[in-house]
């Protein structure tokens, strides 16, 4: 990693300490968003290209003695590799990872193998974790030593998880003591806090220095930290003081002090916070960077906002896969046997419920062999009903999310939510019961089946939204993601419910 140059002892001490240490490495920058994809297409072309070479080869040299076909067979595909070599290093580490993601393992691997060594940390760093997972598995020891050998500390302990311990103990002992100490502290940390996210890579610099001396300190530097917007202004035993931001260092005069320009009241965070609560401060306040202290003030790292935006991204995805009933993160090329065991979970669930629906319609078939137009239009009811709960539910999770669900609010949302409900249920239960009604107008229990329909119709939306609240509620107060499979609890609750509210409510009129 490049060093910043030496500094006299005369100027370490005013500004407050040597210059950390930043990977100033240089890396291909992405062209525009679309990039990845092209890149894709052509990997995928030549690795198509790739195979059929390589299938020529072997049949030309059926004839061939086995080491004189191999021989055959490397060279026929030795230049043809090098163009997708040649296509990969000029790519950007986190394309190269959406292509590996995007690729069958069998391919994966091909292109993995291409990738230059000293890349391999920075990409590892950027796959998604089950990827990564065939990955490290496909290189040996001295390959993982020398990959997490290139990576900062921060980015070393965001995949130590997935390295095998030997080989995360024989890096660390590589590090500087500073180094270890830093490692150590973010694999301290929860997965989802502040304190696993945090970079080590920043600038301090004391408050009873001017900004000349700011300037000249700075500039021994071959390249800043990533995203650095401001400098921390901290003491001599590192509890932070506030910050100085680039432009106020930059137009404001240099014989000034740091104390008379830099900003006070910087919000700062706290290890053991919540990541995804700082994400909502970063967008809240538009944040590039944001210092992170211990419980005594002082200054341990700080959050950036690449972090934020990657776990921005992760909760969503999560949410998604919770809401649907996955349980983990999948492979889009994992083995059937493991995505079908990652889906087992709620299809047992959604199986047991649907034989409870079932259920509930066996108990009213008297009533269903009365009136067979029942079961032609009880599914609408259901439909219409997870149609509107899904709305609320999707609204719901959001909000409690972002923290705008208190005590304060939630009985108010949940009787707007109530009310929704039954403005939607009369305005569509009334036309749905008038569809039927035109329906049926020429049988005996015409007006009577429109009737049913538009009470079944409110009385089952309002059920669907007291599930579409009070399902992610409960998953939160028992401190589980709010989103975890409650579209199919919500399912489950319009179906059966649905079911048994319109065939009741025609068995009590149809007598």
């Amino acid at each position: 990693m490049p060093e910043p140059h030496p500094i006299p002892e005369t100027d370490r001490d005013p500004v407050g300490a040597v210059p950390q240490r930043h990977d100033g490495r240089d890396v291909a920058t992405p062209r525009d968003p679309e990039d990845a994809q092209r890149a894709l297409a052509e990997v995928e072309d030549l690795l198509r290209r790739y195979e059929v070479v390589r299938e020529q080869a072997r049949h030309e040299g059926h004839s061939l003695d086995p080491e004189r076909q191999m021989l055959v067979e490397q060279v026929a595909v030795a230049q043809h590799l090098a163009h997708l070599r040649l296509r990969l290093d000029r790519l950007h580490p986190a394309d190269v990872a959406y292509i590996l993601e995007a690729l069958p393992r069998d391919q994966r691997l091909v292109v993995w193998e291409l990738v230059k060594a000293e890349r391999d940390g920075e990409i590892l760093v950027e796959v998604s974790d089950s990827v990564r997972e065939t990955l490290i598995a496909s290189m040996d020891r001295d390959e993982l030593v020398a990959a997490a050998g290139t990576l900062d500390t921060d980015d070393l302990a965001e995949i130590a998880e997935d390295l095998p311990d030997d080989v995360v103990e024989q890096v660390r002992r590589r590090l500087t003591p500073e180094e270890r100490e830093q490692l150590r502290a973010a694999l301290s940390y929860p997965d989802e806090s502040v304190g696993a996210r945090m970079d080590f890579d920043l600038v301090t610099v004391r408050e009873d220095v001017t900004l000349e001396v700011v300037l000249r300190y700075l500039r021994r530097f071959d390249a800043l930290p990533d995203h650095t917007d401001q400098v921390f202004v901290v003491d001599r035993h590192d509890v932070l003081k506030g910050a100085l931001p680039l432009d106020r260092l930059v137009i404001n005069d240099p014989d000034a002090l740091v104390e008379d320009v830099m900003k006070r009241d910087v919000l700062s965070l706290q290890a053991f916070d919540e990541a995804g609560e700082a994400a909502q401060a970063f967008e809240r306040y538009d944040l590039i960077t944001a210092p992170v202290v211990d419980a005594r003030g002082r200054l341990i790292g700080r959050l950036t906002v690449d972090e934020v935006v990657d776990v921005i991204r992760e909760e969503g995805e999560s949410e998604v896969l919770s809401a649907a009933g996955l349980r983990d993160e999948e492979d889009l090329f994992a083995s059937i046997w493991n995505s079908a065991k990652n889906r087992w979970l709620w299809l047992a669930v959604n199986l047991g419920t649907a034989f409870f629906a079932s259920r509930v319609i066996g108990a009213f078939e008297g009533t269903i062999e009365r009136v067979v137009a029942l079961a032609a239009l009880m599914p609408i009811v259901a439909g219409i009903a997870g149609n509107s709960g899904n709305q609320t539910m999707t609204l719901f999770i959001r909000s409690l999310a972002l923290g705008q669900v208190t005590a304060g609010n939630a009985l108010r949302l949940a009787r707007k939510e109530m009310l929704i409900a039954l403005l939607n249920g009369l305005v569509w239960g009334g036309i749905a019961g008038t569809f039927a009604w035109l329906l049926y107008r020429d049988t005996p229990q015409g007006v009577m089946l429109g009737v049913t329909m538009m009470l079944a119709m409110v009385l089952n939306l309002l059920l669907a939204a007291v599930v579409a609240m009070g399902v992610p509620l409960a998953l939160q107060r028992m401190d589980r993601d709010p989103a975890l499979g409650s579209s199919v609890l919500l399912t489950f609750s319009t179906d059966s419910m649905g079911f048994f509210i319109f065939l009741g409510l025609a068995t009590l009129f149809f007598r």
